[in-house]
């Protein structure tokens, strides 16, 4: 063991050497002994025991939304703003909680501190928040993405998720992955480029509300507007990871400059200033306002609308009912998406996604503003609810039956993705 603190010299010291009675030698201030003797082994009448309560008196905590209700009735409990929140429903025997603790944590997951009475049983985690995933920034400032996988979330075997933000002007530099990639604009705007197999080319300008998707394989580039973006990205496949892309930066410093030279036609003199090392996301300077100017379209032309990349879901009427409203997209309007269905669902305070089940999918959630909460009933006698608020990631397996109810008093506003082997969806 190394102890030592400050400028002071450290003092090496073997714990196998060390008598049960020895202190231990070290910087200036150390006292004390490293362990104490085998004395302290068992009973011996002569060792002090407390004798105050470690309860929690009703006075030292307050009561949250709901809390004092019928159990029975299964109500959200809201322990937001709450003084010392406690782990009780109804006005029965409960159990108290003194601590240690993290308060803010609890009050922000009610449904995991203070379960409904119908919870029961062992159900994977099914939940996880973007907040507490890495954040790899860019160059400069540029941007940032974090994201969700099977090493945040175990039982999210389908999908995976990142949260991207592009500072104004900022690029995601040109790069294809293994997965393919669904998106949704979440603020700002930006213009994509990518070119196919065939080498015809595309581009697009998108705004909040809109949708791209790019299959495994086609490369792209994400450019944000002078006003800045942030994004979601949906990828096919629960192991993927946004620090495993392929970057055109990375293929050309692992590439001789002579074998570049010779496959782009040019001298070896044209590869001087390759960036050392991948750019991922870089500061740029502001893209003509017609996109036509930027694009370069090679001899097989342009990408043909019915395969296009892009989908302009902001500008696609919404389906109201009473309890708020939804906007459905899948192959049928997509074409070339053709594994993904995705609905972005508006909840009004009080109301709830009905209860439900995927026959074939697993189902991948991102709440974008509001809160709610959710239970996964998962056969024959499990089920298990959590909170969700905006940045949150929730998991539902296949033929589990769930609900996503608004708790708040502001709209719960989440997007909903299934994947599906057939040309329609299930939420059709």
């Amino acid at each position: 063991m190394l102890l030592g603190t400050g400028s002071a010299a450290p003092a090496f010291i073997d714990e196998r050497d060390a008598t049960p009675t020895e202190t231990a030698s070290g910087p200036p201030g150390a006292s004390g002994s490293l362990r104490g003797g085998t004395s302290l082994i068992g009973y011996d009448s002569a060792y002090p025991t407390p004798t105050g309560s470690t309860e929690s008196l009703k006075n030292d905590f307050g009561i949250g939304l709901n809390q004092e209700a019928d159990p029975d009735l299964g109500l959200y409990i809201g322990l937001e703003g709450v003084k010392n929140p406690q782990p009780f429903a109804g006005s029965g025997d409960s159990p108290t909680d003194p601590g240690p603790r993290n308060q803010q944590l609890e009050s922000q997951n009610p449904s995991l501190y203070v379960p409904p009475e119908t919870d029961s049983g062992d159900v994977q985690n099914g939940k996880w928040p973007l907040g507490l995933s890495h954040n790899r920034h860019g160059i400069a400032g540029s941007g940032y993405a974090r994201q969700q996988n099977t090493d945040q979330l175990p039982i999210a075997k389908a999908m995976a998720g990142v949260d991207m933000r592009l500072e104004p002007n900022a690029y995601r530099e040109l790069h294809w992955h293994k997965a393919n990639e669904w998106a949704l604009v979440l603020n700002g705007s930006v213009r994509l480029n990518a070119v196919n197999e065939a080498g015809a080319t595309f581009d697009d300008d998108l705004q909040a509300g809109d949708v791209w998707f790019f299959p495994a394989g086609v490369p792209h580039s994400i450019q944000a507007s002078q006003a800045g973006c942030e994004f979601l990205l949906v990828f096919d496949d629960g192991s993927f990871s946004e620090d495993g892309t392929a970057l055109v930066s990375e293929l050309f410093e692992r590439n001789p400059k002579s074998v570049l030279a010779k496959n782009f036609r040019t001298d070896t003199s044209a590869f001087d200033k390759i960036p050392d090392g991948e750019l991922y996301i870089f500061n740029g300077t502001p893209y003509p306002a017609n996109a036509s100017e930027s694009n370069i379209t090679g001899p097989v032309g342009i990408i043909p609308q019915t395969s296009t990349y892009s989908y302009h879901l902001s500008q696609q009427q919404a389906y109201e009912v009473p309890g708020g409203s939804l906007k459905i997209i899948d192959p049928q309007s997509f074409p070339v998406a053709s594994n993904f269905a995705a609905a972005l669902f508006t909840i009004k305070p009080g109301a709830m996604r009905e209860l439900h089940w995927h026959t074939t999918s697993d189902e991948w959630n991102y709440i974008i503003g509001g809160q709610g909460r959710l239970t996964v009933y998962v056969a024959p006698e499990a089920s298990q609810t959590y909170d969700f608020r905006a940045g949150d990631v929730g998991y539902i397996p296949a033929t589990s039956a769930h609900y996503l109810e608004n708790t708040g008093d502001e709209d719960l506003v989440y997007v909903g993705k299934l994947l599906i082997s057939r040309r329609y969806s299930e939420w059709s």
